[in-house]
């Protein structure tokens, strides 16, 4: 009732209509892109202007996002130990039917994760999602969707253009003049954990949405090397240095490449420090060899100063690795193509660069090192033909196998 009055007293009123979606709008343009190769084709024309629309276009409307997986039974929430009132993330709406999550900054850049924090419990940063979009496109993996630094006004841009009430009830005015809002969630949602505006700006990263799951179905399948949720349990991966024998009789580890996308995403997780990758996604469309998902990344980049070796068990247990990407990493470890030089070269097309201090930057290259050094270990172990996987002779993508969206 607040809320309405205040809308009338300043004599808002509601956006006009989105306009017809049109077959050029970038958002269509990325998915209908989509391939069994990757996300989006490399020097994507279509990924650049969604970059670009995502930042300057308006918000027509704001809302919660579903947790998917909670609804879906995916996961016992009990088993997990977190403030969820600190995971703050919503939709947000644009002209042509374009979507995207909205995570506001958490964390300021220089902070480090506290030691004594459990991984479940980390916070979500904002810059790690930005950051971990650009290093999948240099890495060549194409999995992480488009995802671009913005500038949110929490008022006009959320505030005023959400028609969720529950949404409309959480925001205030902090004692510094600054508007405010917080999580809903069945617990430990209190003005504490809210993100405030400075008064109203707002730092937050916007991530592309997939198409519909209506659309272009997917899985979401649990991660071999899943992590315990718990203060002190252990997964059998982490006593157990022969657990990649175990995995490789199980279908669809037992054959074909699977095993070696559960390796990319390790290597990538690793560069990152993610420790929370507890499932992974897939395209239902191209079978059981497609790639996978790496969604939500906003746990990585926590610590610059401790590499989570763990994290390589993938690699370091099954001691297998796509030769494109051990060639993309053997160009990164050169000077002339630093990966913390790249990276830091790419970071400044953001708007809210830097995105990383110059500490996570330079934990990348220590990172690249020890990624290298565990498949050198591989290579002398079992030789180079058994490590080393040849993918580099793989056809034509088939225009068959592309993500078809009808409009």
């Amino acid at each position: 009732r607040r809320h309405k009055l205040y809308r009338e007293e300043l004599n808002l009123t509601s956006p006009s209509a989105p306009l017809p979606l049109r077959p050029e709008a970038s958002w269509l343009q990325f998915h209908l892109g989509i391939s069994r190769d990757g996300l989006y084709p490399r020097s994507s024309p279509a990924v650049t202007r969604l970059l670009r629309d995502m930042q300057e276009f308006t918000t027509i409307s704001a809302d919660y996002s579903q947790d998917e997986k909670a609804l879906l039974g995916a996961c016992d929430c009990s088993q997990i130990v977190k403030p969820s009132g600190v995971h703050l993330k919503l939709v947000l709406r644009f002209q042509d039917f374009g979507k995207a999550m909205f995570k506001p900054m958490r964390q300021k850049r220089e902070e480090e994760t506290p030691e004594d924090f459990f991984y479940f419990v980390d916070f979500q940063r904002h810059n790690a999602e930005i950051a971990a979009f650009h290093l999948d496109r240099i890495l060549d993996f194409r999995r992480v969707p488009p995802t671009v630094g913005r500038l949110i006004n929490v008022t006009k841009e959320i505030l005023e253009v959400t028609k969720n009430e529950i949404l409309q009830s959480v925001f205030f005015v902090s004692p510094a003049s600054n508007v405010c809002f917080f999580a809903k969630c069945p617990y430990m949602c209190k003005t504490e954990y809210a993100v405030c505006g400075n008064p109203h700006l707002l730092e937050g990263s916007l991530s592309a949405f997939l198409p519909s799951l209506n659309l272009a179905p997917r899985l979401s399948i649990p991660n071999p090397w899943i992590r315990s949720y718990s203060f002190d349990g252990k997964e059998e991966w982490e006593v157990n240095p022969l657990y990649c024998n175990t995995v490789r009789e199980i279908y669809p580890y037992s054959n074909g490449n699977r095993l070696l996308n559960i390796v990319d995403m390790a290597i990538f997780d690793f560069l990152i420090g993610n420790m929370d990758r507890h499932h992974y996604e897939m395209f239902t469309k191209f079978g059981d060899d497609g790639f996978l998902l790496h969604l939500d990344n906003a746990r990585g980049f926590g610590r610059h100063s401790h590499d989570e070796t763990s994290i390589l068990a993938p690699l370091s247990q099954c001691c297998i690795i796509k030769r494109t990407t051990l060639l993309r990493l053997q160009l990164l470890a050169e000077p002339e193509y630093r990966l913390s030089d790249v990276m830091r070269e790419s970071l400044l097309q953001d708007r809210l660069a830097p995105i990383l201090t110059e500490p996570h930057l330079l934990a990348l290259d220590r990172r690249l090192q020890l990624i290298l050094r565990a498949v050198r270990k591989c290579i002398d172990t079992y030789g180079e033909a058994k490590v080393v996987a040849n993918d580099t002779t793989q056809p034509e993508t088939p225009a068959s196998d592309r993500v078809k969206v009808a409009t």
